[in-house]
């Protein structure tokens, strides 16, 4: 680590940093979602979050931002061999060991800030600062313990490092395979995945509708995107509202400004059956207007919803980790999954005929969701926050 390291003596709580990447929307969230909960911790004077992009080279930035959205929105098929391939290539392979030689290289202030900032504790929401870290630990350069938050009900054996002082999974299955790829049992916490405090209040479905200017007593499908407004959102918005039967429906098109445009031309055309929104942090007032979410399967919209005891619909997987999220839901009976336009309007049909079915699928949600993710794993880091032992 370059910086000079610089502890503030008259400081008596912890300083927490939250470390992510802006590749997708999720690790973003799950980060806020860290941050917002140290807000709440007396033990915890100050939380700092951090894109640790923001202090790499404009050309890995670009790697890990723009060309993740491209591959997963224009070549889902080679997103899918990258998948595959560096979950299975050896961590000390010539292609890991180059791709970190260059991260290191284009990353030195990000390192140099860490340094500056000296805190009691980081965080890291995406595998990118933690394989930095890792090093810096080895080297005894780092004082500070690195814990890891995955974002996914997977583990991708990119998350995987050395000298972590510990790991925060999203379910038992995924704390098992961790084991498998050697982590330290005693040092994995199964916290579930952390969401905003928002999501784990009550709220009232018909004041939050009353604000949509829709119908709380009508069926109501939310239809989201994710972040990037992934998916095809008006022209299955089109389809959807094609379906015979007394429903409305939200549509999330998130930062795509194509989609919304699209989706607000729609909407006139179906007055009083389709509300359009774009990017908003206000998602846990339309996931409580709603019977069911139509949605990408990624790892923190996944939480969200079942923090809030929402059944899905889950389409548009992006290969690899959300394939691995839509399981895990299928598994335990909270989603149905559809692989085309016309497999989600039969399950759209089946879950309106068939309101039991749905009672069921709400309660599975439920009893998955861990709302209370970011107090457990900030819990955890405050209970062993200890330099990390580099020998181990």
């Amino acid at each position: 680590m370059g910086g000079r390291w610089v502890q503030d003596e008259g400081r008596t709580g912890k300083r927490i940093l939250v470390l992510s990447v802006p590749a997708g929307a999720g690790h973003t969230r799950v980060a806020e979602a860290i941050r917002a909960g140290a807000l709440a911790v007396p033990d915890i004077d100050e939380v700092i979050h951090l894109d640790a992009t923001a202090y790499a080279s404009p050309r890995l930035r670009k790697v890990y931002a723009d060309l993740y959205i491209t591959l997963v929105r224009r070549a889902p098929a080679v997103w899918s061999w990258v998948y595959q391939y560096t979950n299975g290539a050896a961590p000390d392979g010539w292609a890991h060991r180059l791709r970190r030689r260059i991260e290191r290289r284009d990353c030195a202030p990000l390192l140099d800030k860490i340094a500056q900032l000296a805190p009691d504790a980081i965080v890291c929401t995406h595998f990118l600062p933690a394989e930095l870290l890792s090093r810096d630990i080895a080297r005894g350069a780092l004082p500070c313990p690195v814990w890891v938050q995955v974002t996914d009900f997977d583990v991708h054996r990119m998350w995987v490092h050395r000298h972590m002082a510990g790991y925060f999974a999203g379910n038992d299955e995924v704390a098992f395979l961790m084991t498998k790829h050697g982590i330290p049992q005693d040092t994995i916490h199964v916290t579930g995945i952390p969401v905003m405090p928002a999501f784990t209040c009550r709220l009232d479905r018909a004041e939050c509708a009353r604000e949509l200017g829709i119908d709380p007593g009508r069926m109501t499908f939310l239809l989201m995107g994710g972040g990037a407004g992934l998916g095809g959102l008006s022209t299955l918005a089109q389809r959807l509202l094609a379906i015979p039967g007394n429903f409305q429906l939200i549509v999330l098109a998130g930062r795509n400004a194509d989609e919304l445009a699209a989706l607000q031309r729609l909407a006139a055309a179906h007055p009083g059956r389709l509300v359009p929104h774009g990017f908003t942090d206000r998602v846990e007032r339309l996931m409580a207007c709603a019977d069911v979410a139509i949605t990408k399967p990624g790892g923190a919209t996944t939480a969200e919803c079942l923090a809030m005891g929402l059944p899905m619909i889950v389409n548009a997987s992006i290969p690899g980790q959300e394939e691995r999220n839509a399981n895990f839901l299928l598994e335990y009976g909270a989603a149905l999954k559809a692989f085309d336009a016309p497999s989600l309007e039969y399950r759209v049909r089946y879950l309106m005929a068939h309101p039991d079915e749905l009672e069921t699928m709400r309660v599975r949600a439920r009893a998955l969701g861990r709302p209370y993710a970011a107090a457990a794993v900030l819990a955890a880091i405050l209970k062993q926050n200890e330099p990390v032992d580099a020998s181990v």
